[in-house]
């Protein structure tokens, strides 16, 4: 039964006994001035095999020692009896088995309050001895040679000790350590946390291994250092708590390269998502927005997409030293930063940049512009106003890039980023990943605007071929539109016509170049000159078509489709023939929308069909609708439930025409349809 604690102070707790002297098996002998046995321990019981009853009493020497070592230990018992001197060493003994045991002695004299003499003999088995020093010499040698901080503190979680590791991971001597704690000690760590653990492993002796931590100690206070940590509860043998013990390791080598992998991981992750974002469209100002999409916020808080405007418009532009830069913003965008949003070019504006501003001098020269560390004196260097540079020192810029967009050797404009959240400068990592953006980007930055420009040449052109005609003309009144295909289409070949012609007659015609760009355009340019001028011979629809078919032949093998109608007000008829075009819509009053039955036709240039006329009465108030496919054929929808959908907007009340073709566009062409669309809609006058 072990002793219980006893008070040592008040208020605190009993102190309970240690298991040490229980693991040594300590034994008691103490012997008279004769040599007699007068106190014999239970532990010399187990010690030497005699029960207390059968040792008291006798002479030590004769029940413990072997005959041989009889006068050695006779001589060592006077020593200490007449002198004095204490002796302490190993002896075998021997046992009530007969068996010898090496025994570690620690032998002493006593005097009694009688002045009576007396030897007291500490006795334990020395194999055990060993066993603990040994132990014990590991442990010491470990816990100061080692590599891994140590420590071990009390159930107050205060230093009791450190080793010299931990010494220099923490930059402060051990005795600076003892009986202080954590928070005393390094305040520069996340103190809180670790005391929490602590605590934790104190109360539950569930341990805590390899938790990781970061901040400075006084051993490199500039730089942040990343350690692992692992807590242990220490008990004694009886489950006694003692306290904590922990190991430190210094990770900041692993934990820097973990991060820099990380960091190499999101920028391969960003490039790809940027080749993937980047140039869905041939839109410029759409292209030059997934560009900014993709730099925030992963790169910068605010970024902006500046095109020199001389490049926008299709020419090269080359700035000499003094030269201020002529800018025009495509996109921007910013990540919780609207101070710096208000002092950015809205997109679509021109602006002059001086020749001492960084954006200027970045596209000047080709090569990127960093400032790491932006000051208020560099701001005006930004900003494109003293109001601009306010409104960014507000917004907290305090970090600058520009990258160059250079495409086939031609600078285009540049990547403008700023960094006001995010509390990293850029650094040179960044600059490669923006530079690396910023080149993927401009090449398709550069197809989107020599897209853009041959459109808009394209369409000038297609425009420019397109009739201006009266709204009134041969009892006819007559509406028309014309709508390019959506933008990032090219344009395409459609065309209308109305004819005047001798005799009060009116030519319609509608058709379509298959094809698209600039090459459709001029065929269509072409076809109708050539329509005009057989029109003026009065010829018959259908012959006029097989005219028409032969020159298309001739054309680089084009081929068109087209509807040609004559209208008479004197006969009150209308002769149509169809070329592979989809049939014109009749509009009766007091009857339903229709579709002109006409024979199909081949389409202009397929050549060796013949081609038919129709006729069609035509009455004062009577409309005609001519229209290409790109207003009724989608890719998700069936072409009879489109032109069903035609005849029902065109079905109700009489409407003026231009609001007519207005509600048909608006309507059934789509604003991603990737064609164009030519639509001409004639209503018969009543005769004057």
């Amino acid at each position: 039964m072990s002793a219980p604690g006893f008070p040592v102070a008040e208020g605190e707790e009993s102190v309970r006994p240690s298991r040490l002297l229980d693991v040594l098996g300590v034994a008691s002998v103490v012997l008279d001035a004769e040599g007699r046995i007068v106190l014999w321990s239970p532990q010399a019981e187990e010690l030497f095999g005699y029960p207390a009853q059968e040792a008291l009493g006798e002479y030590a020497a004769r029940i413990m020692v072997h005959e041989q070592h009889l006068d050695l230990v006779v001589k060592l018992f006077a020593d200490v009896m007449v002198t004095g001197q204490s002796w302490a060493g190993a002896f075998p003994i021997r046992r009530k088995d007969g068996s010898t045991r090496l025994v570690e002695f620690r032998n002493m004299r006593l005097l009694d309050d009688h002045g009576d003499v007396y030897a007291l003999g500490l006795c334990a088995d020395r194999s055990t001895v060993r066993r603990l020093e040994r132990d014990v010499a590991l442990s010491t040698q470990v816990i100061a040679q080692s590599p891994i901080g140590l420590a071990v503190l009390d159930t107050d979680l205060r230093y009791v000790s450190v080793n010299p590791a931990l010494e220099r991971l923490n930059g402060i001597p051990a005795k600076d350590h003892i009986g202080r704690s954590v928070r005393e000690v390094l305040p520069h760590l996340d103190v809180d946390a670790i005391e929490s653990a602590m605590r934790h492993v104190l109360e539950t002796g569930h341990p805590l291994v390899d938790q990781q931590t970061i901040g400075r100690t006084p051993a490199d206070l500039e730089d942040e250092h990343a350690w692992t940590i692992s807590l242990y509860r220490l008990e004694d043998a009886a489950g006694t708590v003692l306290g904590i013990a922990g190991s430190v390791v210094d990770v900041t080598e692993q934990h820097r390269a973990g991060i820099e992998a990380e960091t190499a991981r999101r920028r391969l992750a960003l490039i790809a998502d940027a080749s993937a974002r980047i140039g869905t469209t041939l839109e410029l100002d759409r292209t030059a927005l997934e560009l900014a999409d993709v730099a925030v916020p992963e790169l910068a808080d605010i970024a902006a997409v500046d095109l020199l405007d001389a490049v926008v418009e299709g020419r090269r532009s080359s700035l000499g030293p003094t030269e201020p830069a002529v800018i025009r913003a495509l996109a921007v965008r910013a990540h919780n930063a609207p101070e710096a949003l208000r002092a950015a070019d809205a997109p679509g504006q021109v602006a002059r940049y001086g020749a001492d501003r960084l954006v200027t001098e970045c596209v000047r020269t080709g090569q990127p512009v960093l400032v790491a560390e932006v000051e208020n004196a560099d701001l005006p260097r930004i900003a494109r106003s003293p109001e601009a540079a306010e409104l960014l020192a507000r917004a907290g810029v305090h970090s600058y890039l520009a990258v160059p967009l250079i495409a086939r050797g031609e600078v285009l404009g540049a990547l403008d980023l700023k960094r006001t959240h995010n509390p990293e400068p850029f650094s040179e990592d960044d600059l490669l990943l923006a530079r690396e953006l910023a080149s993927r980007a401009a090449v398709q930055i550069d197809n989107a605007r020599w897209y853009q420009n041959a459109r808009d040449t394209a369409l000038t052109l297609q425009r420019s071929l397109l009739p201006s005609h009266p709204p009134v003309t041969g009892g006819l009144e007559v509406a028309s539109r014309y709508q390019p295909a959506g933008a990032t289409s090219e344009v395409g070949g459609d065309w209308f016509d109305v004819i005047p012609l001798d005799g009060g007659k009116t030519a319609l015609v509608v058709g379509d170049v298959m094809g698209s760009g600039i090459n459709a355009a001029a065929t269509m340019g072409r076809l109708r000159t050539a329509t005009n001028t057989l029109a003026s011979l009065d010829l018959d629809p259908a012959r006029l078509l097989e005219h028409l078919d032969k020159i298309t032949e001739g054309l680089d093998h084009s081929i068109a489709t087209c509807v040609y109608a004559v209208h008479d007000p004197q006969l009150r008829q209308c002769r149509i023939a169809n070329a592979g075009h989809l049939p014109p819509a009749r509009l009766r009053p007091g009857h339903p929308p229709e579709l002109l039955e006409l024979p199909t036709g081949v389409p202009l240039g397929v050549g060796g069909v013949a081609f038919s006329t129709t006729t069609v009465d035509l009455e004062p108030g009577d409309r005609l609708v001519f229209y290409t496919d790109g207003l009724v054929e989608t890719r998700q929808h069936p072409l009879d439930e489109r032109l069903d959908a035609l005849l029902s907007l065109l079905e109700g009340p009489d409407r003026p025409l231009e609001e007519v073709c207005d509600l048909l566009l608006r309507t059934l062409h789509q604003p991603d349809n990737s064609d164009d669309v030519a639509l001409l809609i004639a209503r018969v006058q009543q005769p004057s």
